[in-house]
């Protein structure tokens, strides 16, 4: 493996790691439906506001969403919509595999 695939393959990797948990698919889910602010996904996924700032940040920091503060509220929108395709993809694999 050469030294660039390697690369690109561990960057993939950490994109696909930020995904692995259903409250982050679940914020990319609700993000691709339109921006959201922080209190608003905190109510929707019922736990404490530092929980849902801790998976907002993982997908930020692999950079599937981005945020803008206004005011004393920060929002957050998918900066990546092609993310859904993969998405989408993934539920034809699960459904292929239950056959």
């Amino acid at each position: 493996m050469t030294a660039t695939a390697k690369a690109r393959l561990k960057s993939q990797a950490r994109v696909l790691k930020a995904l692995a948990h259903p409250t982050r698919l679940f914020i990319v889910e609700e993000l691709s439906r339109g921006e959201r602010c922080v209190c608003e996904l905190t109510e929707m996924i019922g736990v404490e506001m530092p929980t849902v700032s801790r998976h907002l940040s993982l997908l930020k920091n692999v950079g599937i969403i981005e945020d803008e503060k206004r005011g004393t509220q920060v929002f957050y929108r998918l900066m990546t919509p092609c993310v859904m395709k993969f998405l989408g993809c993934l539920g034809g694999v699960e459904a292929s595999f239950r056959k």
